[in-house]
């Protein structure tokens, strides 16, 4: 029998009830594992990347850190060219082996990293095979989430894809609470000694047991009914890549996906959770355990929005909360994180309002200090200055010196001599002395603005949790509005036979790309201007291009027949 929209591999009509069948959560839960997998390894090697850096790399804290935050990062490079080689397999031999496919080659990367010797057990070898794991990782993660949204959505009767995808969307709390619980665990039972030197390894293991149901499940699913029924058909692509994207009417519609959709969604979901991190730790000092649990709960609070705004997509359209929750993020960022410098470190706030701190300096000398690394160094005296009052959450102005003046710090009618440091031959950090002068520097400007009124750390008494609380779960449902329904209308917005590869590489290049740049960009922004706040331009430039370009050009996809293969 013939399957038809609306259909059920099995040929039955799907349910049209507000619960879901056995058949359902099944689909559901079997792929929605994998991207649980995703962020549990993401926040597990991210957690624990000082204590890989010194397993695995040789040198110099510094140059071991550098490279083991290269090797987190060549995962996310790799994550767009995942999404060609697996999404082309994927419409054409199908979404479950392809499916399969990923979750064994992603599950098996994360848990032989427990099992590598280190560098000191088996030399060269130690840093080349982890560096291989993550880029396997990576190409395995570019194929899962289309795979996931596509095997889903192609599940989901009509009028339910939004909800159904939208529980895939919660996968990220699930991955950073599963981390942090499975690393506090394993340090608390095991000691601090006894887990920097093996027992990080147990986090990685454990995955084996998330690896084995999900393959255990994903072992006992029917093809999608939309590639059954176009297999059946004879109507699969013989050469989806180029279907896709060197056919302009497909190409088109993927280059709307990327701008008018996922780059805005993907720097709204990054500020609303991780730079919110960031900020609260970087730059208003609050202590990372108080962070982290102010952060959990407004996840906790927010994730079943997710849903919510999944299942509101499928009554009043994808396109309107999306390009909304863009619009509304970057019209009240800037007020939000004011609040929550109010909020989280008044002496903070005070002292930037009545203590102004001045860079005087050749304005040739002051770059735009990109670091993917946050490592690399700077060596002009005007980008030590300002990477220094940067990095101590000091606003400044900056007041420009003729061509060669040395820059230097104005701290009240106090004033501080910069200076221009000198590289070591690997030209990866300052030579012992260029490193004396700038902790001198430093212990100078420390004490002048700490006389001034700048803190050193928040203060836990003065720092208003429920405050901040409410304040980060709005950023959070912001992340709600852009990112539960963004799976169902990608997967609508591209016919069958090249879906699964065409959602694919938009998703990567905006999240893996426009947003994994959003800390790097964010720092530079903030450093180059000396406003703590002027970091939050980056997200809502690229949120307003978004709504600008989808709002003008992208249609409402929700009543879209996603049976249609061309």
């Amino acid at each position: 029998m013939a399957i038809t929209p609306g259909m059920t591999a099995g040929g039955k009509a799907p349910s049209s009830t507000a619960g879901l069948t056995k058949e359902e959560r099944k689909v559901i839960v079997a792929s929605s594992l994998g991207t649980v997998f995703e962020w549990y390894d993401f926040y597990l090697y991210g957690s624990l990347a000082s204590i890989i850096a010194k397993q695995f790399f040789i040198g110099d804290p510094t140059t071991t850190f550098i490279f083991a935050l290269l090797a987190f990062a060549a995962g996310f490079i790799v994550r767009p060219f995942g999404a060609l080689v697996f999404g082309r397999l994927g419409d054409m031999i199908g979404r479950k082996y392809t499916f399969l496919v990923t979750i064994l080659l992603m599950g098996a990367s994360t848990f032989i990293v427990g099992l590598l010797p280190s560098h000191s057990q088996i030399g060269i070898a130690a840093p080349i095979i982890l560096v291989t794991l993550r880029i396997l990782q990576g190409l395995a993660l570019g194929g899962e989430y289309g795979g996931a949204a596509t095997y889903v959505a192609e599940h989901a009767p009509h009028g339910k894809r939004g909800l159904f995808t939208s529980f895939i969307q919660t996968t990220a709390t699930i991955g950073l609470f599963m981390s942090l619980l499975v690393i506090l665990g394993t340090r608390t039972a095991m000691g601090e000694e006894e887990f920097q030197a093996w027992g990080w390894r147990i986090p990685f293991l454990l995955s084996i047991v998330l690896l084995g149901i999900s393959v255990w499940i994903r072992l006992s699913m029917n093809e999608s009914p939309a590639f059954a029924k176009m297999k059946a058909e004879g109507k699969t692509s013989k050469a989806p890549l180029s279907e896709a994207f060197l056919n302009w009417k497909n190409g088109k519609i993927a280059l709307l996906a990327l701008v008018g959709l996922t780059m805005g969604q993907a720097v709204v979901w990054y500020t609303g959770q991780f730079y919110a991190l960031f900020f609260l730790t970087k730059t208003l000092k609050i202590d990372e355990p108080t962070a982290n649990i102010l952060i959990a709960i407004s996840l906790a609070l927010a994730t079943p929005f997710f849903i919510f705004f999944g299942s509101l997509s499928d009554r009043i359209g994808r396109k309107k909360i999306i390009l909304g929750g863009c619009l509304i993020a970057a019209v009240t960022y800037f007020p939000i994180f004011k609040a929550i410098t109010h909020y989280g470190n008044p002496a903070l706030e005070n002292a930037i309002n009545t203590s102004p701190v001045v860079v005087v300096a050749d304005p040739a000398t002051c770059s735009f200090q990109v670091d993917a690394t946050g490592t690399k160094k700077f060596p002009s005296s005007c980008d030590i200055a300002t990477r220094m009052l940067t990095a101590a959450s000091v606003s400044y102005t900056r007041q420009d010196a003729p061509a060669g003046t040395v820059a230097s710090v104005k701290v009240g009618e106090t004033t501080f001599q910069s200076f221009n440091a000198v590289m070591t031959p690997d030209n990866l950090n300052f030579d012992d002395a260029s490193k004396a002068r700038e902790a001198a520097l430093k212990k100078d400007v420390t004490a002048a603005l700490k006389a001034a009124g700048y803190p050193e750390k928040a203060d836990p008494a003065a720092v208003n949790k429920p405050m901040l609380v409410l304040l980060l779960f709005i950023l959070v449902i912001y992340v709600t509005m852009v990112y539960g329904p963004i799976a169902a209308m990608l997967v609508e917005m591209f016919p069958t036979r090249i879906r699964y590869t065409s959602m694919s590489l938009p998703y990567h290049i905006g999240n893996g790309w426009f947003g994994g740049l959003l800390p790097t960009t964010t720092f530079a922004l903030v450093a180059f201007k000396g406003d703590i706040y002027y970091g939050l331009w980056y997200p809502i430039v690229i949120a307003l291009i978004t709504v600008v370009i989808g709002g003008l050009f992208i249609r409402e996809t929700k009543d879209n027949d996603i049976y249609a293969h061309d």
